[in-house]
C-alpha cells in the first residue's frame, strides 16, 4: 500500500464497511452547504472554467492573506510539487516522506538526494548545508508524511536563510497545516521576503475533507507563478474545484470548530495508545499517529485491524522507515474508541 484510502482493495475481506484510518480526512467532513452549491454550480460543467482563474484565486488570496499574484492553483498538491520538480535541477528530499516527491523527481530524470531525519523525526540542518547546492530543490513536509510534525519556526528560518544563501529553492509541503497549532503561519512568514526561493503548498483534500475535487494551491514570488505559468496545463482544475474554491474558505465557524475538534481527539488518541503495551506512538502536530508495533510484524497487525473493520497504513513503503511503522489517522470519537479497543484487544493477546 502505497497512498492510504485504497479502499476497494480490501473491501472482500471485511464484510461490512471499513473505516478508513489510512487516509487522514477531516472526520468532520466537507463544510456546510457544499453539497448544494456543487449541484447548484452543475451548469458549469456545460463550459470551460475560467482559465485564469480569477475567482478562485481571488477568494485564496483572501483566505492565504497573499495577493493574488503570488497564488498558485492546481489539480491537487500533487501537481504543483510536480511542477516544481520540473523547474530545479536536483532534487533533496528528507527521508521518510511522501513518495510522491521522489516519484516525480524520478519521472522527470532529476537527480535525487536522501538525507535522513534524526532518530527523533527532527530535521539535522547541518546536513543540509553540507549537501545543498545553487539551483537545487529541498522539499520538506511541514508537517511532514508520515511522522507528523511540523519544523520549529527557528528552525525554518535558519533553513530559509541557507537556501538563501546557497541560492537554491525551498517547498514546503502544508498539505496537513490547518490541522496544526497555531504557532505560525509559513506564508505570513515569508511575506516579508517577498517568497523569494520559497513556495508554500497546501490543498483541499484533508482539512476540507475534499480529496475527490483535486484542488491544490499555494503561494510563491510573482517571478516563480510566471516562470511555473510557462508548464501549467490550461483547464488544470475542473468547473466543481473552482466553484468549491470560491465557497470552502468563508465558512469560518468550520475551520474553528475542525481545528478544535482534532485537538481534542489527538490527544485522546495519543494519551490512550501511550498507555498500551507494546506499541510506542510519536507526538503529532497534525491529525494522524506515526506508531511503532514493537511486538508484531506489519502484516499481521494490518490484518488484525482489517479483520475488525478498520483499514491502517503499513509504513514500509516509506523510504527510511524500517518494518515494523503503522500510522493511524485521527477520526470521530466513535471510531477513535474501536481503533483504541482493537489495539487494547492485541496487546491483551501478545504475541
Amino acid at each position: 500500500m502505497e497512498h492510504g484510502g485504497d479502499l476497494l482493495s480490501y473491501e472482500d475481506d471485511y464484510s461490512g464497511q471499513l473505516v478508513d484510518f489510512s487516509s487522514n480526512i477531516n472526520p468532520l467532513g466537507p463544510p456546510r452547504g457544499l453539497d448544494q452549491m456543487l449541484i447548484s454550480s452543475l451548469s458549469s460543467l456545460e463550459m470551460y472554467p475560467d482559465i485564469q482563474y480569477r475567482k478562485l484565486k481571488e477568494s485564496l488570496s483572501i483566505y492565504l492573506k497573499c495577493k493574488k499574484e503570488n497564488v498558485l492553483v492546481g489539480n491537487g498538491a500533487v501537481e504543483i510539487i510536480d511542477h516544481f520538480i520540473i523547474s530545479s535541477k536536483r532534487v533533496i528530499l528528507f527521508i521518510p516522506s511522501f513518495s510522491e516527491y521522489e516519484k516525480r523527481a524520478f519521472v522527470h530524470e532529476k537527480i535525487v538526494e536522501r538525507i535522513s531525519y534524526r532518530k527523533d523525526f527532527t530535521i539535522d540542518i547541518e546536513s543540509i548545508e553540507k549537501i545543498i547546492k545553487p539551483k537545487d530543490l529541498l522539499i520538506l513536509g511541514n508537517p511532514n508524511n508520515p511522522t507528523g510534525l511540523r519544523i520549529k519556526k527557528d528552525q525554518l528560518i535558519r533553513i530559509y536563510k541557507l537556501i538563501q544563501k546557497k541560492d537554491a529553492y525551498l517547498l514546503l509541503d502544508e498539505a496537513f497545516f490547518e490541522f496544526c497549532p497555531e504557532d505560525y503561519d509559513s506564508i505570513r512568514l515569508f511575506e516579508p521576503y517577498g517568497y523569494q526561493n520559497v513556495g508554500i503548498i497546501r490543498a483541499a483534500t484533508k482539512f476540507f475533507a475534499l480529496p475527490g475535487i483535486r484542488l491544490g494551491y499555494g503561494c510563491a514570488s510573482e517571478e516563480k507563478v510566471k516562470e511555473l505559468a510557462q508548464i501549467e496545463l490550461p483547464w488544470r482544475v475542473n468547473a466543481l474545484g473552482d466553484v468549491a474554491g470560491q465557497f470552502i474558505f468563508k465558512d469560518k465557524d468550520y475551520i474553528k470548530q475542525s481545528k478544535k475538534y482534532i485537538e481534542i481527539e489527538r490527544e485522546y488518541v495519543l494519551g490512550a495508545l501511550s498507555k498500551i503495551r507494546g506499541v510506542q506512538p510519536f507526538q503529532t502536530d497534525t491529525n494522524y499517529i506515526l506508531i511503532q508495533v514493537l511486538l508484531w510484524d506489519e502484516e499481521y497487525i494490518f490484518q488484525w485491524f482489517l479483520k475488525r473493520g478498520l483499514l491502517i497504513r503499513k509504513c514500509s513503503s516509506f523510504l527510511g522507515l524500517p518494518e515494523g511503522y503503522i500510522r493511524v489517522a485521527i477520526k470521530d470519537r466513535k471510531n477513535n474508541k474501536k481503533l483504541i479497543e482493537a489495539f487494547l484487544e492485541l496487546s491483551e493477546k501478545g504475541s
